[in-house]
């Protein structure tokens, strides 16, 4: 997904095709950029990091990190700490622990004083364990899991193919009115709406996961013949704004999970 991950640009190994040869880049890379958004983080009530400054690195293989100026963080709440770790592309970073009054929030906030030559300039700006904090902004909306990236979309589209899904070869799911899910860098996932599936089957599970893109699902259990499949179905009961055309309905994955995709015929 996205720039670094996946089938992205910058992902190890490439996966799509460039019209350049870049196997001379480095194995590892970093892309820096400015955020547009204003940020704004809270601890205990009170807000620790409130910035128009913010810059996203991305680095091979792993997720976009939020970097601030030092300057944005609120004046007081930094205590030094004993903890450093080394990352052979940035530098040794220190950190910080977290004090808002009787709250302490251990080695929550690191920085690189020193970069390593060809780093980007990262000694001005510090990075965040962002789940040791309450609550994340962008703008007055709160965030859900990691910061979102500009380079990932979610698209969705309504179909007339016929999917159809089994688990252990029992019929569960068939529908000509599926909503196709296309998401950067990850597999087609076929949402059928919930009149076409066969809810008997099916037990809602303790399982949910967030994503900062779609929202919160829930998750189900199928119980057939051959006893009990945990977690083969999900839903996002309240999906966020690229992926609203969702709600309402339950995709299917796994490995005792077969979900058919028919030819498309027009409408």
């Amino acid at each position: 997904m996205s720039l670094t991950i996946g089938v992205g640009p910058l992902a190890k190994p490439l996966k799509g095709q460039l019209n350049a040869d870049v196997s001379a880049a480095p194995a590892h890379l970093i892309y820096v950029h400015d955020v547009a958004k204003h940020i704004r983080g809270e601890l205990a009530g009170v807000t620790i990091v409130d910035s128009d400054r913010t810059v996203a690195l991305h680095e091979t293989a792993l997720l976009p990190q939020w970097y601030f100026p030092l300057v944005d963080i609120r004046s007081g709440v930094l205590v030094e700490s004993e903890h450093q770790t080394h990352c052979p592309f940035k530098g040794d970073a220190r950190y910080w622990d977290l004090r808002v009054g009787d709250t302490i929030v251990r080695d929550a906030v690191w920085n690189y004083p020193n970069p390593l030559p060809g780093a980007p300039d990262l000694a001005g700006l510090a990075g965040f364990y962002l789940d040791r904090l309450d609550a994340w902004y962008e703008e007055d909306e709160p965030i859900l899991g990691h910061p979102t990236d500009p380079f990932h979309r979610v698209d969705t589209r309504h179909s007339s193919r016929q999917v159809t899904v089994s688990v252990r070869g029992e019929k569960v799911a068939d529908t000509r009115s599926p909503v196709a899910l296309f998401e950067t860098g990850l597999p087609t996932r076929w949402y059928i709406p919930s009149g076409d599936v066969d809810h008997a089957s099916l037990t809602k599970s303790a399982k949910t996961t967030v994503c900062p893109y779609k929202g919160t699902t829930e998750y189900f259990h199928y119980t057939g013949p051959q006893g009990q499949v945990s977690d083969v179905a999900w839903s996002y009961p309240d999906p966020l704004g690229e992926a609203l055309a969702i709600a309402g309905h339950l995709s299917f994955d796994g490995d005792e999970v077969e979900v058919s995709v028919g030819s498309y015929e027009g409408p």
